[in-house]
């Protein structure tokens, strides 16, 4: 053989094949057998966390990219405490988003002292009868620290009985609002403010697809719910992750509810607790229940079909 014929060749040789090989691909099938063994694993772990906790514990997780669900004890009915002001926000949002009349987020309101109950750490400190707020300053008080007298102020300009209209209209049947905040001798007659954990993520469901809101709405609304900082969902998850959420307690009664902002992935979730001894251990079992539903949404929406993180 010539020397330029083998010189040649072994140019050929050392280059590899002249066509490049193709990428690893995945079929839909294997991509969703690991996937689903993955759902599998964060249902069992979200099980185990209710079965060991002492609490009626209620779940709905919802993924709003592929609408899968996990449901455990979601259907029961649970007294909400201050997570059915999410309702009462999205009533506050849907008026300003119309023309013509109904409650506007520029509306002005000055501070009644007679409007002070339980739980009103920032509008017991205003001055009566001079200070002037808007409502988007009572929703921020609201969502932020959850004041009990600024959500009643809200409840009585939106109409209880339009946001319970609203309700209705998305075909939820047990999420209502009966009472105003602190209300005692309205609770001891039954009219109890209520919702299960499926209804409150088709809610949420239905305001992150922007329909009710707008575009602008709806990034506004989720931005006022993400200003409270005594959160449950939030507790363990890692720092810089967004979340849109209303929690809520009562004696024996811990609730958290909202969105989850998983990288590609938003999740709907709610956790309802109730008939607990400790409320520590049910906000616990809350937090533990978030990170477990996060660490699912997480890998998925991070990873490649084949389960890998590529930077």
């Amino acid at each position: 053989m010539k020397l330029f014929t083998v010189i040649a060749t072994l140019a050929v040789v050392a280059a590899g094949p002249l066509t490049a090989p193709l990428a690893a691909q995945d079929t839909p099938e294997s991509a969703k057998a690991k996937q689903d063994l993955l759902w599998a694993q964060m249902e069992d772990s979200v099980r185990l966390i209710a079965k060991g906790t002492d609490a009626v514990v209620g779940v709905a997780i919802l993924d709003l990219t592929d609408r899968r669900a996990f449901y455990l004890n979601a259907d029961a009915v649970y007294p909400t405490a201050s997570t059915i002001k999410l309702a009462v926000l999205a009533e506050l949002y849907r008026q300003h988003a119309r023309t013509g009349a109904g409650a506007k987020l520029g509306d002005l309101y000055t501070i009644d002292s007679k409007d002070v109950v339980g739980g009103s750490d920032i509008m017991g400190g205003l001055t009566a009868g001079v200070t002037k707020v808007t409502n988007r300053d009572l929703a921020t008080m609201m969502m932020a620290v959850s004041d009990n007298a600024a959500t009643n102020v809200l409840i009585n300009r939106v109409g209880m009985d339009n946001v319970n209209s609203w309700l209705a209209g998305l075909g939820l049947k047990n999420t209502r609002l009966r009472r105003q905040m602190m209300d005692v001798q309205a609770a001891q007659a039954g009219r109890e403010n209520t919702a299960t954990p499926r209804e409150l993520v088709l809610m949420l469901e239905t305001l992150h697809k922007g329909d009710a809101l707008g575009k602008t709405g709806t990034e506004d609304f989720f931005k006022m719910l993400g200003t409270g900082k005594m959160s449950y969902l939030p507790r363990l998850l890692p720092d810089g992750v967004r979340t849109a959420n209303k929690p809520g307690d009562l004696d024996a009664v811990r609730n958290d509810a909202g969105i989850v902002f998983a990288p590609n992935r938003p999740f709907a979730i709610a956790v309802m607790t109730t008939f607990g001894r400790d409320h520590r251990e049910q906000e616990m079992a809350i937090a533990r229940i978030s990170r477990t539903a996060w660490s699912y949404f997480d890998r998925v929406g991070k990873s490649s079909a084949l389960g890998r993180i590529v930077r």
